[in-house]
């Protein structure tokens, strides 16, 4: 047998199964073997390989066992004169390998072997051809040298990036993303280093193969995709900790004692340094709009109050407790609600904003009439305030986006207008799946995957595709995988670069279409799901709903407790939710095995109807419940339901 394809997978069922659908088909031209090392995936990855690859080889691991022992799992009862370690996140052409064996075969020194990546977005991977990250190089690449230069043979070294992307290269470093090696080389310089649980290996085995006298080589005659940061997050603190540790194991087993003590301080220096600018990155990141609304409102206050004073009494009429007290009160309570409403999101919808002042407003208005007669300032200067901000706070964020503001787009605008290039049935497929998945998008038209393909039912054809893109104004391609040669769809994004449009491959017979628009971010899929309450933010939002209103519920427990159903159990509801033993709303029954996992409710969907409904009802509830969540959909409601909180 010429080649043993592995693939190590941890949760990402989707990507694997693209990976799959493109490495058989690559597979076809040479004697293979395809094995697929799943990590303890809790996402159906061993399932969908079973039911829609039955000939591959599946090692179903009952813990995470790290990519080096996960690969030497499957090396060590492979048959191929040629291993290839390859990611799940990944894309192959039709012909990948049968020109990497060719070259091996050609090229008896090679011990190893990198080919060509680019990014969802069809831009070039650096990592493709990596050097040695000896003390130096390491220090210009962590301290940011090597991005400053990324040209230069000093600071450059690590990524290699005086040599030139398209010709053949020997390097010391080939990415472990996609990495042939050649078993007798394996056989000689051992297999991949269990100390390394991730990251690291590859550079230590890459360093190994050259320690055994062979070469590693960069081989860009084949071009992959690489949705790169698909199973872990590679801008994260924890990332760069891992990653560097790995270093350190690295230095400290192939360096002398000294350099290797110097390599570990400077590598620790680097993830503080990193870490520091993190923290400080997302906290400006984060408070930057709360910071902008809140100066603006009070800005507005501060105008307002001494033309309001000279217009209805007269100049010092209110105390100057209100701009210093009062003011700022009714500013946080704003900025929480925004916040609550998902008015703080990376893409600016008006109607968050406008959601978040209204109910922020009336919550105000609402405490005001509660508050201590001395303490009700003005409800015309409240009324003026809120108007103002409603009037601000959209509107400067309309100017940064017009201005292109770093991660402020408009909603509005962010409807995607896509493209789908595929024959006439799978166009149908994948049209009705972007509707099933519900998001907002445009699909504006198809296109023929044959340039000799005329049909009133397309914009036009593969051929025309730059053409069908600026005059339709298309942000985004869908390729059917099913109808294009995956040599075909990344010539295509190579070709299109320069317009800056996002692209999507959508495999045959399956629920997902997958994209990943560039290097730092986790990539993004539509598909068909029921999990939107498990989404981080929902969970979030949710605990921060729960919290706001355990807290207004104790304020106002001695108006309302007389008003409740059930009067001893409403104190205990309170105290339940706020400690976080359980949430306002949960499901209507039971556990679901196939619904995300959540706390158990004071109330649920079903106590909106007056009497106890179907079983069958309550699971359509539950249903629509997880996957439609919105904090909305809780307030309203535990609002029509509070008389029923202090059930067991």
């Amino acid at each position: 047998m010429k080649l043993s394809i592995i693939i190590v997978n941890y949760n990402v069922k989707y990507f694997l199964e693209q990976c799959l659908h493109a490495t058989q088909k690559a597979a076809l031209k040479v004697s293979s073997e395809i094995f697929v090392v799943d990590n303890d995936s809790v996402d159906g990855s061993c399932l969908m390989v079973a039911e829609k690859f039955p000939e591959v080889k599946i090692i179903s691991n009952k813990e995470n066992l790290g990519f080096s022992k996960a690969n030497n799992q499957a090396i060590r009862i492979s048959k191929g004169e040629y291993i290839l370690l390859l990611n799940p996140d990944t894309v192959v052409e039709e012909d990948s390998f049968l020109k990497i064996i060719g070259f091996m075969d050609r090229t008896p020194d090679a011990g190893g072997l990198g080919v060509k990546m680019i990014d969802g977005k069809g831009r070039f991977l650096p990592e493709s051809k990596r050097g040695l990250p000896t003390p130096e190089v390491a220090f210009w690449k962590m301290f940011g040298f090597s991005r400053l230069f990324p040209h230069s043979k000093r600071f450059g070294r690590y990524h290699l990036g005086y040599l030139s992307n398209d010709q053949v290269h020997e390097v010391e470093v080939l990415a472990g993303a996609f990495m042939l090696l050649r078993k007798k080389t394996l056989d000689e310089v051992g297999l991949l280093d269990e100390d390394y649980f991730m990251y690291g290996e590859d550079i230590d085995l890459s360093y190994r193969i050259t320690l055994g006298g062979y070469k590693n080589y960069y081989f860009p005659e084949t071009t992959i995709i690489h949705y790169k940061g698909e199973s872990t997050k590679k801008g994260s603190v924890n990332y760069v900790k891992v990653f560097y540790n790995a270093m350190i194991i690295f230095a400290k087993k192939h360096f002398s004692k000294g350099n290797a003590r110097r390599y570990s301080i400077l590598i620790n220096l680097a993830i503080y340094f990193h870490a520091l600018l993190t923290i400080c990155g997302q906290f400006l990141k984060s408070a930057f709009l709360p910071a902008v609304d809140a100066l603006l409102i009070y800005l507005g206050f501060a105008i307002l109050l001494p033309n309001w004073e000279a217009y209805k009494f007269e100049r010092g009429y209110y105390p100057p407790e209100y701009l210093h007290i009062a003011v700022p009160i009714y500013l946080l309570i704003w900025i929480g609600s925004i916040w609550l409403n998902g008015g703080y999101r990376k893409n600016i919808e008006f109607g968050r904003i406008f959601k978040g002042l209204f109910w922020g407003t009336l919550s105000i208005l609402v405490f005001y009439s509660l508050v201590n007669e001395s303490l009700r300032y003005s409800r015309a200067m409240l009324l003026l305030g809120s108007a103002w901000a409603f009037l601000i706070l959209p509107t400067y964020r309309f100017i940064l986006s017009k201005i292109r503001f770093s991660g402020l787009e408009l909603e509005l605008k962010s409807q995607k207008r896509i493209a789908i290039v595929a024959a006439e049935n799978e166009s149908k497929r994948i049209s009705e799946l972007i509707i099933s998945s519900g998001l907002k998008i445009d699909t504006v038209g198809f296109v023929a995957p044959d340039e000799l393909m005329h049909h009133p039912f397309y914009l036009g054809n593969i051929k025309q595709l730059s053409e069908i893109i600026r005059i339709n104004k298309i942000d985004e391609l869908i390729f059917s995988s099913e109808d294009i040669p995956s040599q075909e769809i990344i010539r295509i994004m190579l070709d299109l670069n320069d317009l800056n449009i996002d692209y999507k491959i959508a495999p045959p017979e399956s629920l997902s279409i997958i994209g990943s628009n560039s290097i730092s971010t986790a990539g993004d899929l539509y598909v068909v799901h029921i999990n939107s309450i498990a989404r981080e933010n929902n969970r979030k939002n949710k605990r921060a709903f729960d919290l706001v209103f355990s807290i207004c519920l104790f304020f106002l427990s001695p108006v309302l407790i007389g008003f409740a159903n059930q009067k001893s159990g409403f104190f205990r509801s309170i105290f339940e939710v706020f400690s976080g033993k359980k949430s306002w709303v949960g499901y209507c029954s039971g556990n679901h095995s196939h619904l995300p996992t959540i706390k158990k409710g004071i109330l649920s969907p079903a106590s909106i109807f007056p009497e106890n409904i179907p079983d069958k009802k309550k699971e359509e509830l539950d249903i629509v419940y997880a996957k439609d969540y919105r904090i909305l959909n809780d307030f309203e409601i535990v609002f029509k339901t509070w008389r029923k909180i202090g059930r067991s």
